[in-house]
């Protein structure tokens, strides 16, 4: 779910859902009435047969997890319906059982889409929250639905029924980013700017070619979530609390009616496994330090020192003082954020590194973490989407910047090489070249044929063939070169890439 989207079963989106209020804090915890019917008996909680006293109402609250894991709302019902689907499939509930079960479900869904579901603390979690729900629409009928699993099971496949959805709603996000910027890169395969090392003008590049290095780093992200999606996409639900069910299930039932392309091998790791949401975290992180890396590049490029490239006005803020500056508010703030999903990812490492087998409490933690990852990362790339496909270059001024740093130096080099100098040689020579240019006031190009020749005579007077920028880029005329040609060789095969994500 994008960061724009309508979540029916998110409670910051559904104010009228009368979400619970989970808040630790003792001064809103100690009266009932401000977090619903948290002071229960214990036979009221939906597992309390085994306890002879209530939950405390601030234990309730502090342990209780419906505050966020409403989230999920809709792919408990799915997964549940699948689940009574199976049920009846292997003869352990009977056709009118499910078929009350299955209408049942869909009424509570549609309560839920509408805003009219009341969610109880009481009840600790969106499963049980359903479930109670669920039987008070179709009497005791309701209590069989959770024959032969767990809430173990059961959250562990919510999770990855969610998780699998936003993958496939960021890779589409990333496809339409890379898109963009294929045209982007496509517009601009003569535009010449400098290419740097160290911050420092190394040589020219063509600024299509620098927007295709974006490309390929956005690439290798998309194929780490596809890739991280298979490992997603993997039932755990049958595996009930930590050992299996002694009911005649069949899981591959259950795993084609929900899509999922294999079914978690062993009970034990089913319900306790969280590494599929630390891989997609991480591979977040590594798409997160991509778009940060071409928000300080974006952000460089803004200021006057630079004066590269113009943004739309909408990814940007003015100042309250200062009535002419332009602030990149976009890309900084997605360089900001890109922390914030490092700490995601740290917080969910930390979580499961002292776990023993199997499910414990800790991973109630998981979701949030998970949220904001997810959150956050679909929030940067649909601003990104947007954004840098609108890049506007100043063509005169990335010009007028490569023509500063003495950016043909390594092609005249390269010259000296092709006229029988050995590098090291050459290289000395092109330093004095340079002095001398230095010197003067004047880029290499600019330096007279005799001045050129007294570092070396086998430069003739088709050197400055070479030290043109022009001449540079096409100079570089092979497969990842800077050379037009070969820029609009790589928009073309890149289009082609693409289409494997589709």
């Amino acid at each position: 779910m994008n960061a724009t989207s309508s979540n029916p079963s998110n409670p910051e989106q559904n104010k009228n859902s009368r979400a619970p209020d989970s808040s630790t804090d003792a001064s809103r915890t100690n009266s009932p009435a401000q977090n619903g019917d948290v002071q229960n008996s214990p036979g009221q909680q939906m597992w309390g047969g085994r306890f002879s006293e209530a939950t405390d109402s601030f234990v309730a609250a502090f342990t209780a997890s419906v505050g966020f894991d409403q989230r999920f709302a809709r792919h408990d019902i799915e997964g549940s319906i699948a689940h009574a689907t199976m049920l009846k499939e292997c003869n352990i509930l009977s056709s009118d059982d499910v078929a009350t079960i299955i209408d049942g479900l869909k009424q509570v869904l549609s309560e839920i889409e509408a805003g009219e579901f009341n969610w109880s603390i009481a009840l600790e979690d969106v499963h049980m929250n359903v479930e109670s729900r669920l039987t008070d629409l179709i009497g005791p009928v309701g209590k069989k639905l959770h024959t032969g699993r767990s809430r173990n099971d059961q959250v562990a496949t919510d999770i990855r029924l969610w998780l699998r959805e936003e993958t496939d709603n960021i890779i589409a996000l990333l496809v339409r980013l890379q898109s963009g910027l294929l045209d982007l890169a496509e517009q601009h395969t003569d535009t010449i700017m400098p290419g740097f090392t160290h911050l420092q003008t190394a040589q020219p590049v063509s600024f299509g070619h620098h927007v295709m290095a974006w490309f390929e780093m956005l690439f290798r992200d998309t194929e780490r979530l596809v890739d991280a999606r298979r490992r997603i996409n993997q039932l755990p639900l049958g595996s009930a609390a930590l050992a299996g069910t002694t009911f005649p299930i069949d899981r591959t039932i259950t795993a084609e009616l929900l899509g999922f392309e294999g079914i978690c091998q062993n009970s034990l790791d089913a319900v306790s496994d969280r590494d599929f949401a630390i891989e997609f975290t991480a591979a977040a992180s590594i798409l997160m330090m991509h778009l940060s890396r071409m928000s300080e590049e974006i952000i460089l490029w803004m200021s006057a020192q630079f004066n590269f490239v113009q943004i739309p006005d909408r990814f940007c803020t003015g100042s309250s003082i200062m009535p002419q500056k332009k602030n990149p508010d976009v890309p900084e703030l997605v360089r900001g954020k890109a922390a914030r999903v490092f700490g995601q990812l740290m917080t969910l490492l930390s979580l499961m590194k002292s776990q023993p087998l199997a499910y414990n409490k800790d991973n109630q933690e998981d979701k949030e973490p998970l949220f904001d990852c997810v959150d956050t990362l679909t929030g940067s790339l649909l601003a990104f989407a947007d954004m840098l496909p609108n890049i506007t270059p100043n063509k005169e001024n990335m010009r007028a910047a490569t023509m500063k740093g003495y950016a043909t130096a390594t092609d005249l080099a390269d010259y000296l090489v092709r006229n029988g100098v050995a590098f090291r040689d050459a290289h000395e020579v092109v330093g004095h070249a340079v002095a001398l240019g230095i010197r003067e006031g004047v880029d290499l190009s600019d330096l007279s044929l005799a001045q050129l020749q007294q570092f070396s005579d086998a430069i003739g007077d088709d050197v400055f063939d070479y030290l043109t920028l022009e001449g540079s880029l096409a100079a570089r005329d092979h497969l990842g070169g800077t050379a037009p040609n070969q820029v609009k060789q790589a928009v073309s095969l890149g289009r082609t890439r693409l289409e494997v994500f589709a």
